[in-house]
C-alpha cells in the first residue's frame, strides 16, 4: 500500500507528468507524428497525447519515472484497460476518416532515449 501524497506532492508528479508529455509529443513529432490532442479527459480518465500518422491515430500513454529502473512497472493492465475505456469515448471524433487506431505507451526517465511500445493495448476477450 502507497503512502497518501501531499498536496504539494501531488503537484510536483502533475509538472512531472506534464514535462514528460511534453518530451514524448516533441520526440514523437520529430519522428513524423502530428500531435493532433494532448491531455483528453473523459468521464473513463484521461488520454495523455493523440497523435496521427498517414492512415493511423495512436491513443497515447506517458509514463515518467525518476529512474529507468522502474519503468517496468510504469504501466499494468489495469491502467492500459482505463487508457482504453477512455479511448472508447472518443475514438470516432479523431478517426474521422478510417484511419486505424491503436494504444500506444511511450515511457521515459532522466538520461534514457524514449521507449516506444506500439500497440500496447491488446485486450483478452
Amino acid at each position: 500500500m502507497t503512502t497518501p501524497r501531499t498536496p504539494e506532492q501531488r503537484q510536483e508528479a502533475d509538472q512531472r507528468g506534464r514535462a514528460g508529455e511534453a518530451e514524448a509529443a516533441m520526440w514523437l513529432a520529430q519522428a513524423g507524428w502530428q500531435i493532433v490532442a494532448e491531455r483528453v479527459k473523459t468521464k473513463a480518465g484521461e488520454i495523455d497525447l493523440i497523435a496521427k500518422r498517414s492512415g493511423l491515430i495512436a491513443f497515447i500513454e506517458v509514463k515518467w519515472r525518476a529512474r529507468a529502473a522502474s519503468l517496468a512497472d510504469a504501466i499494468d493492465e489495469r491502467r492500459l484497460s482505463r487508457v482504453a475505456a477512455a479511448v472508447e469515448m472518443v475514438w470516432q471524433d479523431y478517426a474521422t476518416q478510417g484511419e486505424d487506431i491503436r494504444i500506444d505507451v511511450i515511457l521515459l526517465a532522466p538520461g534514457h532515449k524514449p521507449t516506444h511500445i506500439e500497440n500496447a493495448w491488446m485486450p483478452f476477450g
